[in-house]
């Protein structure tokens, strides 16, 4: 974050704070992450005390809840807090941000971090993620990305969000070696060199649920109410006009990739 102006690191804190007014959408719409991604995110290993941080609404923390871990969910926004607790009564929860965790010294295993790591101040919160896991433990960072390998999905990411959207291989090409970077120059000293995978996470979709998932987007949630509404009409005219898309129930082709480093 240090490398940024004023004005970019205002835009930034606009768009990371943006999620807390849509959190029910969020919770009913964002998807899932593939399971395999988890199992190795978690380095293959039986998990057992897992920190989901900066958890949202509570994507990532009910599959790692359903591979048997004992999970603690942080996450600093009150509302996307409030929709994780009712999703998930059982789950320990607690407020709290990745540059400040609310949890003791090596009292973890494993911090998953599920499409919020490029939220994180790396420079603050990489030695906080140390302090808090155990030796040995591992730092895993997850996102799904559309897979504009196939045709309309590149075309629906560029009318959606243009040069902003984080596509598979826009994630191939420079986004991943970016984040990569960024996580060995944060964790040099406390982590291993960062390593990657990627995982097929297609999601069942209609029009109006890949519409609704969309807008969700913190593109969306920042954009002008008449801009959004025009945005979203050009999104819906092309998956009605596309073939694949057009009847009913499909599949949406996406990925989950990750990154992991291992504790030193």
């Amino acid at each position: 974050m240090d490398d940024l102006t004023q004005a970019e690191r205002e835009e930034w804190l606009r768009h990371a704070s943006s999620f807390g007014a849509a959190a029910a959408a969020y919770a009913e719409h964002r998807p899932g992450y593939a399971e395999a991604a988890v199992r190795w995110a978690l380095g293959g290993r039986q998990p057992r005390r897992v920190l989901d941080l900066g958890a949202g609404t509570g994507k990532l923390t009910a599959t790692l809840a359903g591979l048997g871990a004992e999970v603690t969910a942080v996450e600093p926004d009150p509302d996307m807090l409030a929709e994780l607790r009712r999703e998930l009564p059982s789950v320990r929860s607690l407020p709290g941000h990745a540059e400040e965790i609310p949890l003791a010294d090596a009292s973890t295993d494993a911090v998953l971090v599920g499409q919020a790591l490029h939220w994180f101040e790396l420079d603050r919160a990489i030695p906080e993620i140390a302090r808090v896991l155990s030796p040995g433990g591992v730092l895993a960072a997850l996102w799904n990305v559309d897979d504009d390998r196939v045709g309309w999905v590149a075309t629906l990411a560029q009318i959606s969000k243009g040069e902003s959207n984080v596509t598979l291989l826009r994630w191939r090409d420079r986004a991943r070696q970016a984040r990569q970077e960024r996580l060995a120059a944060a964790g040099s000293g406390l982590f291993e060199t960062p390593e990657v995978a990627e995982f097929e996470n297609g999601q069942r979709r209609t029009v109006d649920s890949l519409l609704a998932t969309i807008a969700t987007h913190s593109n969306f949630l920042v954009m002008a109410e008449p801009d959004r509404t025009r945005v979203l009409a050009q999104v819906r005219d092309f998956l009605r006009g596309r073939p694949e898309t057009a009847a009913g129930e499909f599949v949406f082709p996406m990925v989950t990739a990750v990154l992991r480093a291992a504790r030193k």
